[in-house]
């Protein structure tokens, strides 16, 4: 008991700085702005990568050092609601013109451990269950999912999949949304089921804490060299999965929509890309990805992690979704 009571004494008096991992919040003060970024900054006039046609997007900026590292996002309306890999919760309006409005900080009211450090909400996936409003939150580092009220007040419960348990740490379920029908899908970051390529896959078929029923297992093959960093639906019931990769110093993404008639038990799913964020383009560590409707468009928004680092971006972007037509064979 001694021990524990040194411990504690040190962590409240030793500054955060000098505590490795120690949790830190955002301030006090909710302010922050935006500034308009292009599609290519050497073309303005580019409007177009694959499927998608680019409508705007900004850098989102604040002087509180703990802005920032978002890790998904959900929209409602005109309202926006970042979540980061922290715990630390940001919301606001935006409309047309870009501007922020009626901005709030929060963190998350409960998590997996006492959240004296960032692993204890190392929260890296959101999903909202439309029917009540309530927010599901992935935590990587736990493998556990928790469920908010919907104005993230209070925790309503939360689960530890057994069929997650041994997911490694920093490797959990990256990626995560309810599914229209009832249930819930999450992959992992890295790595597969046993004997399996891609990347480990759930589906739950009913609400993994209120209505557990097991599902089944799946693999996701991202493309190649990328991993999941994020998940949605889209209208019509296809899965957008949005991919990450690192190298040479640089960030860059793919979307990929997956057909779910293709999951099932066992399988091995590869999906079809249909865009890719990549330099000279702008790129940076997306990790968000969610849809909303404009009439008849399906709208896409992409939020970036910058991982509180000054050479990297807090980026919002919209595009909306636009198929190619394929080519006819002139032959």
């Amino acid at each position: 008991m001694r021990i524990f009571w040194s411990v504690l004494l040190l962590l409240l008096l030793v500054p955060d700085a000098v505590v490795p991992g120690r949790r830190i919040v955002l301030g006090a003060d909710p302010f922050f702005h935006a500034d308009r970024v292009d599609l290519d900054p050497a073309r303005p006039t580019l409007t177009r990568v694959g499927d998608l046609v680019w409508l705007g997007g900004v850098q989102l900026r604040s002087h509180d050092p703990q802005f920032g590292g978002f890790s998904s996002l959900s929209i409602a309306g005109d309202r926006f609601t970042l979540l980061s890999d922290s715990g630390d919760i940001v919301r606001f309006a935006m409309g047309a013109d870009w501007r922020v409005r009626n901005p709030s900080f929060a963190e998350l009211p409960a998590g997996p451990g006492i959240g004296w450090f960032k692993r204890d909400r190392d929260s890296e996936s959101m999903s909202i269950d439309r029917k009540t409003g309530e927010v599901w939150v992935g935590f990587e580092s736990y493998n556990q999912f928790w469920r908010y009220d919907s104005r993230f007040l209070r925790a309503v419960g939360h689960v530890a999949p057994p069929a997650m348990a041994r997911w490694p740490a920093n490797q959990g379920p990256e990626a995560m949304t309810v599914l229209p029908g009832g249930g819930m899908v999450t992959i992992a970051e890295a790595d597969p089921w046993p004997k399996a390529r891609g990347r480990a896959g759930i589906v739950f078929y009913g609400d993994p804490v209120r209505r557990p029923r097991w599902g089944f297992r799946f693999n996701y093959i991202p493309p190649r060299g990328y991993d999941p960093s994020d998940m949605t639906v889209l209208p019509d019931g296809r899965w957008l999965i949005l991919n990450r990769r690192f190298a040479w110093a640089r960030f860059s993404n793919v979307l990929t929509v997956v057909d779910p008639a293709q999951v099932k038990p066992g399988a091995s799913v590869r999906g079809r890309d249909i865009a890719t964020l990549a330099a000279p383009l702008i790129h940076d560590n997306f990790e968000g990805v969610t849809t909303t409707r404009e009439g008849a468009a399906t709208i896409i928004w992409l939020v970036s992690d910058d991982n509180q680092l000054s050479v990297q971006r807090s980026l919002l972007l919209k595009f909306r979704l636009d198929p190619v037509a394929p080519k006819r064979n002139r032959n």
